[in-house]
């Protein structure tokens, strides 16, 4: 463990979180600028969902290899390292003339904020005292909900009044900044090389071994369903409501920050819900309420702005709400001593999931005459049975106190959590 004094690691969180802030703005600011990538590209809705597959699938194969090599280097030189490719990657995807490179740069903005992500957390266990590192990952955690309200609206308003690649832009020079804080913040982390480092003979048989764990696995497909069956509908709502009820670049802005800030009032409350009345049922409630906006959402009808800017609020405080019981459920899964790389691996789980989820969708989208999007209620019926399925199958997903062993409480957003 390394000691800092308060205020330099007050700093540090910030720093990591402002890090973390770049790396699902990048993510998540491709959704609604679909529309204009579909346009400026002349590609269909398949081609948008391989674009933010290849994200997805490169940042979870990226972060679940981490474990293999992730330890053998001073934590500061690779955070700064991967996050200087991160920045160009994102220079690569603002400067690409074709559609082949903007995918190519996708892949690599995906390996580097999956190994960001590791890092990140690495860090924070070695700094952070375990008494306080539930509310130190609730920081970091805050770039989620910064990112919803502040980054994706400014990117789709920058996108409306320049061009698609002007969030990408941002993102570099954002990038920028947070290097140069990061230069000078983080301190050299090298503690843990002077401990033997395990050879990759280890290493492997052990991450096969945490993969196949029959416990891990009902976590890890619940993971993984209700990924593709969150991302078979989130990422064609933008390009549905340009291509198909007039909603324009400008307003999608709106609809999003609405949704963002919805989520930030209301995902602790559903947090504490299910610390209350357990997150096996929670999610099971949130989860059956979540298909009715689903379905609504795909079989839209022509509605004023207004009407719009009600709903999405709803429409994303269930989506998230779903996944908050849920990920409170998983941290009881593994023993103790194998929950950080369990999570880890979850984590790249789910990113392969959100993965194939977009393609999937994006297959079963196609375009009429009229320029319409067309397939978008099929989508809807689809998510909804893939997400009745999880609901199904969260049954067999069982503690560690179902093998025998008192798991510790697990800490989420600096709160902690029980067994349901």
């Amino acid at each position: 463990m390394y000691s800092i004094d308060a205020k330099h690691e007050r700093r540090l969180l910030w720093l990591l979180a402002l890090t973390q802030f770049t790396i699902i703005m990048d993510f998540m600011v491709m959704m609604p600028l679909g529309p204009q990538i579909m346009h400026a590209f002349g590609i269909a809705p398949a081609g948008f969902a391989t674009a933010v597959s290849a994200y997805s699938w490169c940042s979870g194969l990226s972060g679940l290899f981490a474990a293999t090599y992730i330890d053998r280097f001073d934590r500061r030189r690779l955070l700064l390292t991967m996050y200087a490719l991160f920045a160009m990657s994102n220079l690569a995807c603002a400067l690409a003339s074709s559609f082949s490179l903007l995918l190519a740069a996708r892949a690599f903005a995906g390996i580097t904020g999956g190994v960001l992500a590791s890092v990140i957390m690495a860090i924070v266990a070695d700094v952070i005292p375990v008494q306080r590192r539930g509310a130190a990952t609730g920081t970091i955690m805050t770039a989620f909900s910064l990112a919803a309200i502040a980054g994706v609206p400014a990117g789709v308003m920058l996108g409306a009044h320049f061009s698609w690649a002007a969030p990408f832009f941002l993102l570099v020079g954002l990038s920028f900044a947070v290097w140069v804080a990061g230069w000078q913040l983080v301190p050299s982390l090298a503690g843990h090389l002077s401990r033997r480092q395990p050879p990759l003979a280890e290493i492997l048989p052990d991450l096969l071994r945490l993969l196949g764990n029959p416990r891990h696995m009902s976590a890890f497909a619940l993971t993984f369903v209700m990924m593709v069956a969150h991302m078979l509908v989130i990422p064609f709502i933008s390009p549905v409501l340009v291509a198909n009820h007039g909603v324009s670049p400008e307003q999608l802005s709106w609809l999003y920050m609405a949704g963002g800030a919805a989520t930030f009032f209301t995902s602790r409350r559903v947090g504490r819900l299910a610390d209350r009345f357990g997150a096996r049922r929670v999610f099971r409630i949130t989860a059956l309420l979540a298909c009715l906006p689903v379905l609504f959402v795909t079989h839209l009808p022509d509605l004023p702005f207004y009407a719009l800017l009600l709903f999405f609020p709803v429409f994303m405080v269930l989506m998230s709400g779903r996944m908050v019981p849920m990920q409170a459920l998983l941290t009881t899964v593994p023993q103790p001593d194998r929950r950080g790389a369990f999570l880890s691996a979850n984590s790249a789980l789910q990113a392969l999931g959100t993965g194939c989820g977009a393609w999937i969708g994006g297959l079963m989208l196609g375009s009429s005459s009229a320029g319409q999007i067309v397939g978008y209620g099929t989508v809807g019926w689809v998510s909804v049975a893939v997400a009745l399925s999880g609901v199904l199958w969260v049954s067999r997903v069982r503690g560690a106190r179902s093998d025998g062993a008192a798991p510790a409480p697990a800490v989420m957003h600096g709160e902690v959590v029980g067994e349901s």
